[in-house]
């Protein structure tokens, strides 16, 4: 584990909510890394339940408070859960027009994904509309992709635009981010979804970071929306990760797996043997694990809603994006 950067998860998978959102720390500068968070609007064919809705409050209520420390915020790539909007939106998003975002990006250097190139269509509209509205707040924006930064002994690099899952994702691109400061590395490597891909695999492995913070692979969509093959190649190259970086963080699409350790039990035991260490963002932090996402059915069967609850939950989609359910 780090002694000299101080790395504070925000908000996770493992923490209730979709995101890897981070404050990191150095004694020159402090960065929020990917200051987004959202909910799935419909798993299991339900809304988020109510413990859900208060994960994403308090999740807003940290990261705020952390952007207000921050000089840096970063944008690894234009998913919702990775930035944030400027319109209301309480049944995803958590935000309330411009005010939210405001409080985010304010004053702020903003180090972000190249919108023009290497990008997919619906992300570059979004960082289109990014610029306009939360990110006319800034101080500076700044298109980083393969880029370095010094702030006196504190090296920030971005990588070259990598897959966000296989190579040819229909998803597009993310860049990762390697912090160095006394001697020590830490590298976010968001949505590389295991990394499923040899060449972003190969990046991770020439940088030798001390600690990694990983977005594993989304297991739970494999049969479904994602192949199966490609779902064993990142739990495959996080296992070979998890054999030389003595210390990761793992979270995000993996964890919204119920079923989760089972499916990467390869990968944990590999570590183990290694001397190495894999835990999600609560267990860094010495907290229980909250899957929420995954345990949305369940969650509704042992806390049941209540009727306020309930009758939120029969407006359509649109009408619950403007109405703050009650919780």
């Amino acid at each position: 584990m780090l002694k000299n950067i101080k790395v504070l998860p925000l908000a996770a998978e493992s923490l209730g909510v979709r995101s890897m959102c981070t404050f990191v720390e150095t004694r020159d500068l402090r960065i929020l890394l990917d200051a987004g968070v959202s909910l799935c609007p419909n798993r299991f064919g339900l809304p988020p339940h109510p413990h859900e809705f208060r994960a994403i409050s308090e999740c807003r209520r940290r990261i705020a408070e952390a952007a207000r420390k921050s000089e840096i915020v970063t944008i690894s790539h234009y998913h919702f859960d990775h930035h944030t909007p400027s319109f209301e939106d309480w049944l995803c998003n958590w935000t309330n027009r411009s005010e939210t975002a405001m409080q985010i990006y304010a004053g702020k250097t903003v180090l972000m994904k190249n919108p023009k190139e290497s990008i997919n269509p619906s992300q570059r509209r979004r960082a289109w509309m990014f610029e306009r509205t939360g990110g006319k707040f800034a101080d500076k924006l700044d298109y980083s992709d393969g880029k370095a930064y010094l702030y006196k002994e504190t090296k920030i690099r971005f990588s070259e635009p990598v897959y966000h899952g296989a190579d040819d994702s229909f998803l597009g691109w993310v860049i990762m981010v390697v912090i160095e400061s006394d001697g020590e590395k830490f590298l976010f490597a968001p949505d590389v979804q295991g990394p499923m891909s040899t060449r972003t695999l190969e990046m991770i492995t020439r940088e030798k970071p001390h600690t990694l913070m990983i977005g594993g692979p989304p297991s739970y969509l494999a049969q479904n929306k994602i192949n199966e093959e490609q779902v064993e190649a990142g739990l495959r190259n996080l296992a070979r990760l998890a054999e030389t970086v003595s210390f990761i963080i793992v979270e995000h699409h993996l964890l919204r797996d119920e079923k989760w350790r089972e499916k990467a039990e390869k990968v944990l035991t590999i570590a183990e043997e290694s001397g190495h260490e894999i835990v999600t963002a609560a267990e860094f932090l010495g907290k229980d694990n909250q899957f929420l996402e995954a345990c949305r059915k369940r969650l509704y069967l042992e806390s049941p809603p209540s009727d306020s609850f309930g009758k939120w939950m029969r407006t359509d989609d649109e009408a619950k994006k403007h109405e703050k359910p009650p919780i």
